[in-house]
């Protein structure tokens, strides 16, 4: 994670139609570099709806529906 770039939180999101305005990626990119560990190591701890005013209505759902399938594809390997 240390490499992560925001350039590569844009591509996984085109990559996913899901086209994020500048705030949006920029929250994101902050987000994910700041709590990734913690989400990785207790995912049902997050909920994104605590951020819904962060995208807009659209991106939401979209990213909320990202979540739940990557969780069911990867969850396994979390714990």
């Amino acid at each position: 994670m240390e490499k992560l770039t925001i350039q590569d939180i844009n591509n996984f999101a085109i990559k996913n139609n899901v086209n994020l305005s500048d705030e949006e990626l920029n929250f994101t990119y902050t987000f994910v570099k700041k709590n990734w560990n913690t989400i990785l190591s207790n995912p049902n701890l997050f909920h994104l709806e605590r951020y819904k005013e962060k995208y807009s209505e659209e991106n939401y759902h979209k990213i909320n529906h990202l979540i739940k399938e990557y969780l069911n594809r990867y969850g396994s390997l979390l714990k």
